[in-house]
């Protein structure tokens, strides 16, 4: 992963600054020079995790899987199993919606599905250990668990709402052996032709939202300075919480890279509580995010994926400033 972002950093600082001749305190540079990282990133790890995740659809014994999740479904335990494979996987809020489509393809409960995408861009083992080093493992342990639980909490709640029928008409039809439950003996390069005319019709309807997205986020990052943000969610403000998570809708960050961020507003006096709140947000709840739910999921479960999660960061921030 490091190795991409370094070959599309030098890419961007070729097209921008060689190319185009575009100074490095120029605005809008900045913001392609982001365009050019970010699309390039994600779109990579869309079309890989799509592909990944068709072969691995087509091997498993979903049916197995979404009987033992659905039999857990009543206990929560199946949240739990998908929150926390959400908290080991390294996806940003749009590359985890491939894996998300795949889940909602073999008919797991849409509140497992909606536990693992919640929790797969909050938790991510790269910003855990920068975490660790800057804020000690108190910090970085309660952030962990408070990913996994608004997850668990989240999926839960949404499920109850029944929130189900929700979902995009195209994600409800099943192809093949997902449908009919008989056992496929193929091997892979028989099995590839339909994992790739699959792995096409998704990326199709997911690649013209993830450019919208990512120039909507390319946008505000370099054009809306930090300075806005830590004018509205002071320590002096009681609703510096909800306010931070608010501003933070239209930033498109993934948990890495949001943690420099998140140190200059600690160090300008930013309640812990608040940042962490303000991270959340940007990496959960981005509008590119929800331009890419929209092929997913309708409005009116967008909506409620936003404000239960929102509502969830908010507490998460509350209970960081009165613990730390």
């Amino acid at each position: 992963m490091e190795a991409l972002t370094d070959l599309l950093t030098r890419l961007a600082d070729y097209i921008v600054h060689v190319l185009l001749g575009i100074d490095n305190s120029d605005t809008f540079g900045t913001a392609l020079h982001y365009f050019i990282i970010a699309f390039g990133t994600i779109s990579i790890l869309v079309v890989l995790v799509t592909y990944v995740m068709g072969t691995v659809t087509s091997y498993l014994p979903m049916e197995k899987i979404r009987d033992f999740l659905e039999k857990h479904k009543r206990s929560g335990l199946g949240n739990v199993a998908a929150s926390s494979l959400g908290a080991v996987t390294p996806f940003c809020s749009c590359s985890s919606i491939p894996l998300f489509v795949g889940m909602m393809q073999a008919r797991i409960p849409l509140g497992i599905s909606l536990s693992f995408l919640i929790t797969s861009p909050l938790v991510n083992e790269i910003a855990i250990a920068i975490f660790w080093v800057g804020y000690g493992w108190k910090v970085t342990v309660a952030y962990l668990l408070s990913g996994i639980a608004l997850g668990v909490i989240g999926g839960i709640i949404l499920e109850k709402m029944g929130m189900a029928k929700y979902v995009a008409e195209w994600l409800k039809d099943i192809d093949g052996a997902a449908r009919s439950g008989e056992k496929d003996t193929r091997g892979l390069l028989k099995r590839f032709p339909e994992i790739h005319l699959e792995a096409i019709r998704t990326l199709k309807k997911l690649v013209p939202y993830i450019f919208i997205g990512i120039a909507v986020g390319s946008f505000i990052h370099g054009y809306v300075p930090e300075s806005f943000f830590g004018a509205y969610i002071s320590r002096s403000n009681p609703l510096a919480v909800p306010i931070a998570v608010l501003v933070s809708i239209p930033l498109y960050i993934d948990a890495v890279g949001i943690l420099p961020i998140l140190d200059s507003l600690v160090g300008k006096g930013v309640p812990l509580g608040t940042a962490i709140a303000f991270m959340m947000g940007s990496i959960g709840l981005s509008i590119p995010e929800g331009l890419l739910l929209k092929k997913v999921m309708q409005k009116q479960l967008i909506i409620a994926f936003f404000s239960t999660i929102a509502i969830g960061m908010i507490l998460s921030g509350y209970l960081f400033n009165f613990l730390f």
